[in-house]
């Protein structure tokens, strides 16, 4: 992927399916990937919230994980903006 920005939707995926989703998408971002932002849910996303901050809190392509936009989305910083 060579996005700047990458948007992954995790709605309807087991917690399993979802780490896969997330993982594949950190390994295959290119130099010039910044963010991923996933999109959770809230209601019945929180345990998929949880497993991304569990799961690439020490991964070595994410900088920091910071809450997105509203509850229901999770941003994985790969490179600062700056």
């Amino acid at each position: 992927m060579n996005e700047s920005f990458i948007d992954i939707d995790l709605h309807g995926m087991r917690t399993e399916e979802a780490e896969k989703a997330v993982e594949k998408a950190v390994a295959s971002a290119g130099p010039g990937t910044y963010q991923i932002r996933v999109i959770h849910g809230y209601n019945r996303g929180t345990s998929l919230r949880d497993m991304i901050y569990d799961s690439f809190r020490y991964n070595d392509k994410v900088k920091r994980i910071i809450p997105g936009d509203n509850r229901g989305i999770t941003v994985l910083v790969l490179r600062e903006l700056y």
